[in-house]
């Protein structure tokens, strides 16, 4: 059955309106409440991270609830700021993690020794401290967007030489799209969850970029030798064809890349778990908005601006225009 992507173009466009305007309403709640776009990790603010969990071989360890206002009380009782973010972590809640300003060596075994005498004996197997420089928080931030940016130009600047600038341009807003329905899904997470985005998620998006360009590149090539050997029609009927005609490679490439993807989030540890989460997201809007926005907008504009539909210039091939067809 082929797939009619033109027909229907304005729902596709109207599905992902509503998408991403919900994942921007996220965006500005949590600027206006965290000050950020994204909950941003130690990797890009600095500071210290520890984590704790209860000792449970420990006889009565265990038998109560750690008290969060307990926790909180003993930490400002360290002079720690009250902006400290404390959150209950472990299967059984039976751990917190402390996410505050920069400790050195000798304020981090102070605050330990002092939760342990208030909370309880900790697992010394599950504890974890991570502490990463303000300065250096700073630096993986700025090269994370230096990165994003010049994958941007670069993926512009070859597809223009590749196909045509107008190509280079709904291909951008494709990628434009993913990149922000991912920021929007980890918007809502961090408001819900508090889920953190670290150098990580800058790793996923770049990986994104890549995938999803990938994607549309498949199509439009197909498009392109569609209108060499049979350029004399509508241009939605081009790329329909050549939607239907990379349909199912499209498929079975996201899907087999999704299952390898869910065996990392379900089974690749904490580590890794938002990262896949990321990869997931983006890779399936990426395969949506290769299809569905990429390709769509492509034949839109073509009708709205009159262009006609030649042969590529580097095939060799040449085809009479029509009224409707100049170029590639």
């Amino acid at each position: 059955m082929k797939l009619y992507v033109n027909k229907n173009r304005k729902k596709w466009w109207l599905l992902s309106s509503v998408v991403l305007i919900s994942g921007l309403v996220a965006l500005l709640i949590s600027w206006a409440t965290i000050g950020a776009p994204l909950r941003p990790s130690l990797d890009f603010v600095g500071g210290t991270r520890l984590q704790f969990e209860l000792d449970c071989s420990q006889p009565n360890n265990c038998d109560k609830p750690i008290n969060i206002g307990e926790v909180r009380q003993i930490v400002e009782a360290q002079g720690l700021p009250s902006s400290s973010s404390i959150q209950l972590v472990g299967s059984d809640r039976n751990g917190f993690s402390i996410r505050t300003k920069y400790l050195g060596v000798d304020e981090r075994t102070k605050l330990q020794s002092a939760l342990e005498q208030k909370v309880g004996k900790f697992d010394p197997k599950k504890t974890s401290i991570e502490t990463v420089g303000p300065t250096l928080g700073r630096q993986l931030f700025a090269s994370g967007l230096i990165a994003l940016l010049v994958s941007f130009a670069g993926i512009t600047v070859y597809l223009s030489f590749r196909f045509q600038f107008d190509y280079a341009v709904f291909a951008l807003v494709a990628l434009l799209h993913d990149v922000w329905l991912t920021c929007g899904v980890f918007a809502i997470l961090g408001l819900v969850l508090g889920v953190e985005v670290d150098s990580l998620f800058i790793v996923a998006l770049l990986t994104i970029i890549g995938f999803s360009v990938n994607d549309t590149v498949v199509i439009y090539d197909r498009i392109r030798e569609i209108i060499v050997k049979d350029g004399d029609r509508p241009i939605a009927n081009i790329v329909d064809d050549g939607v239907d005609q990379t349909l199912t490679r499209s498929i079975n490439t996201t899907m087999t890349t999704l299952l390898t993807l869910f065996a990392i989030f379900l089974f690749g540890g904490e580590s890794l778990k938002y990262f896949a989460l990321a990869l997931i997201v983006g890779f399936t809007t990426g395969a949506y908005s290769s299809i569905f926005i990429a390709s769509t907008l492509l034949a839109w504009w073509r009708e709205k601006t009159g262009r006609g539909i030649p042969a590529a210039a580097t095939s060799g091939k040449k085809i009479s225009p029509t009224p409707n067809s100049e170029e590639v």
